[in-house]
């Protein structure tokens, strides 16, 4: 049985072994999208870019983000207030720490990307903040930018 059934999450479409996360990733990706790391905040490459583009999952390259719906929340992550699309991430309970969170989760390859906060009082369409490391991402920009 696999972590994913055992998680009760369907199984990702994009899958790779153990080895080959660990061959395709960086130490510190690793960490961060498959062993639910966090990067340390106010370090990532996309924290404050205004660059127009998609963002994508680093692990296996599906869209997940629009810069069109990136906002400075001034937390030390991006910050987001809607996915690209509402099925290019999961959401799951995440009751670490000592206190109760949402998980998000790219839904391609179930890698960690960050977790997602509702009412917070930001002035966003959706009053919600996906925020996410950076280093869980790449940033294709727009042609032009």
């Amino acid at each position: 049985m696999s972590s994913t059934q055992d998680s009760g999450l369907p199984e990702p479409k994009f899958r790779r072994n153990d080895g080959e996360w660990r061959a395709n990733l960086t130490p510190e990706e690793y960490r961060v999208l498959r062993q639910a790391g966090t990067e340390a905040p106010h370090v990532g490459e996309y924290t404050d870019t205004k660059t127009e583009g998609v963002y994508n999952c680093r692990a296996c390259g599906a869209e997940l983000f629009r810069s069109t719906e990136k906002f400075d929340s001034h937390c030390g992550w991006p910050s987001f207030f809607d996915p690209a699309d509402s099925d290019a991430v999961i959401l799951r309970a995440d009751d670490s720490l000592g206190m109760h969170r949402v998980e998000v989760l790219c839904s391609n390859c179930h890698s960690h990307l960050g977790h997602v906060f509702e009412g917070e009082g930001y002035p966003t369409p959706t009053d919600q903040r996906y925020c996410i490391n950076s280093i869980s991402l790449t940033l294709q920009p727009t042609d032009g930018s």
